[in-house]
C-alpha cells in the first residue's frame, strides 16, 4: 500500500518508453497485451501518432494464450505482420501479463529473426517500472547491434536521450540541433527525434556524444565501450548553462574525458524541482548560473544516485521530501500535494501525457520566462 498514490499520477511506462524511443525510425514495435496499452501510448504518451505515421501494435494476447503459454500465435503474427509491412527492425515489449507468465522475449525475438531475415529486439519490460527504464534498454541495444565502426567525423555529436516524453514537441530538439550547429558540430544523430535508423547508424563516428537525459546514459557508456566515444552529461538550458555545455563538449571531443555537468543540488534550498534528474539538474544548474541561488532536485524516476539528487519514488516519500520548500516547479499535477507552497507549473509528457501541452516550455527559447516565474520576478 506504501505506493498507493492518493492525489497524483503515476509516470508513463517503460513499454511505452520503448515505442517512444523508436517511433520514428522506420521499425515495428508491438506491445505484448491483451488491450488497451497502446490506446493508452497513442492517446495520452504520444503527441507525434497524428503527424508521423509509425506501426506500433499490440498482439491482442487472449485469456487462453496467457494460460496456455501460446507464443506460437504471437510469433505467427508477427511474422505475417512483418511480410506484410517490411518493417527495417522489429520489437516486442512486454506488459504485466506476459511478465507473469515468464514470457521469454529474447528467445520470441530469435524465432522471429530467424523466420523473417529482420534484425528483431525483446525487451523485458513489465509496465511495472517508468519510461526512462524502457527508453534505456531499446538505446542501448541499438548502441550494440546498430551501429558498427566508421572513421571519425571531425566536431561531430550525437545527441542521446531526446525523446518527447521528457521535451514535448514544443521545439527543443530542432533549437538544441540549430545551436550545435551554430558552435561548429555536425550533428550526425538524435536520439530519436527527428532521427532515421541510418543517422543511428552512423553514430559510431562522433567525435563526442551528449547525453540530455538519464534515458541516454546506457548508450553513451556502451559506444563509449564499443569505439571510445566521449560523453557529456548535461541538457542545454539557458544562455549560460547552454555556454557551458557546448565548451564542454568541445574539450571532451579534444581530450577524450566523459564530462558529468548535472552536479549536486543543493539539499538546502527552498526552491524544489521534482523531474527527471538530467533535465532537472540541468535547470537548476542554469538558475544557478542566472542568479537564482540554490535549487533542490526531487527524482521521482530513474537516475544515478548522487549527493544533493533527491530520490522519492511514491507520494509519501514526494510529500516528506518537500518540507522546508517554499517555491516547486513541477508538472501541474503535482500540485494537489503542495498546497501550501508557491506552486510554478512546468509540464512533463511522461507525467500528465497530453493534459497541458499548450503549457510545454521550449527549455532553451523558453528558458527565461521560467526563469522569472520562479524567482517570482
Amino acid at each position: 500500500m506504501k505506493q498507493t498514490a492518493s492525489f497524483i499520477s503515476t509516470y508513463s511506462a517503460d513499454v511505452f518508453g520503448v515505442a517512444s524511443a523508436l517511433y520514428e525510425l522506420g521499425g515495428m514495435t508491438i506491445m505484448h497485451d491483451a488491450s488497451g496499452c497502446n490506446s493508452t501510448y497513442n492517446t495520452h504518451d504520444e503527441p507525434r501518432w497524428y503527424d508521423i505515421d509509425s506501426m506500433v501494435y499490440i498482439s491482442g494476447l487472449s485469456e487462453m494464450e496467457a494460460v496456455m503459454g501460446d507464443d506460437g500465435k504471437l510469433i505467427d503474427d508477427i511474422v505475417q505482420a512483418a511480410g506484410e509491412l517490411s518493417p527495417k527492425f522489429i520489437a516486442l515489449a512486454g506488459t504485466p501479463i506476459p511478465m507473469m507468465i515468464g514470457t521469454d522475449y529474447k528467445a520470441v525475438a530469435s524465432v522471429i529473426e530467424k523466420k523473417t531475415g529482420i534484425p528483431t529486439f525483446g525487451f523485458a519490460t513489465n509496465g511495472m517500472h517508468d519510461y526512462l527504464s524502457g527508453i534505456s534498454m531499446a538505446f542501448e541495444a541499438f548502441a550494440s547491434r546498430m551501429t558498427s565502426p566508421m572513421e571519425v567525423v571531425p566536431h561531430s555529436v550525437n545527441v542521446l536521450g531526446l525523446t518527447p516524453l521528457d521535451f514535448a514537441v514544443c521545439g527543443y530538439d530542432r533549437e538544441l540541433v540549430s545551436r550545435l550547429q551554430a558552435d561548429g558540430f555536425t550533428v550526425l544523430s538524435t536520439w530519436s527525434m527527428g532521427c532515421s535508423l541510418e543517422d543511428i547508424g552512423r553514430s559510431a563516428a562522433a567525435e563526442v556524444n551528449l547525453v540530455v537525459s538519464w534515458c541516454g546514459l546506457a548508450a553513451a557508456k556502451k559506444l563509449k565501450a564499443m569505439y571510445g566515444t566521449p560523453y557529456v552529461i548535461g541538457a542545454p538550458v539557458g544562455q549560460k548553462f547552454t555556454a557551458e555545455v557546448l565548451d564542454a563538449l568541445h574539450r571532451s571531443a579534444e581530450d577524450k574525458t566523459c564530462r558529468n555537468l548535472c552536479q549536486p543540488a543543493s539539499p538546502e534550498g527552498t526552491t524544489v524541482l521534482i523531474g527527471e534528474s538530467v533535465t532537472s539538474l540541468s535547470l537548476a544548474a542554469a538558475l544557478r548560473w542566472e542568479g537564482g541561488g540554490d535549487v533542490r532536485v526531487i527524482c521521482p524516476v530513474c537516475c544515478e544516485s548522487q549527493p544533493g539528487l533527491v530520490r522519492a519514488l511514491d507520494e509519501d516519500e514526494l510529500v516528506k521530501a518537500l518540507a522546508g520548500a517554499r517555491t516547486v516547479v513541477a508538472d501541474p499535477l503535482y500540485q494537489p500535494i503542495c498546497k501550501d507552497k508557491r506552486f510554478v507549473r512546468l509540464p512533463h509528457e511522461a507525467f500528465s501525457g497530453r493534459l497541458f501541452r499548450r503549457e510545454d516550455v521550449n527549455l532553451l527559447t523558453g528558458f527565461d520566462q521560467l526563469k522569472k516565474e520562479i524567482l517570482g520576478e
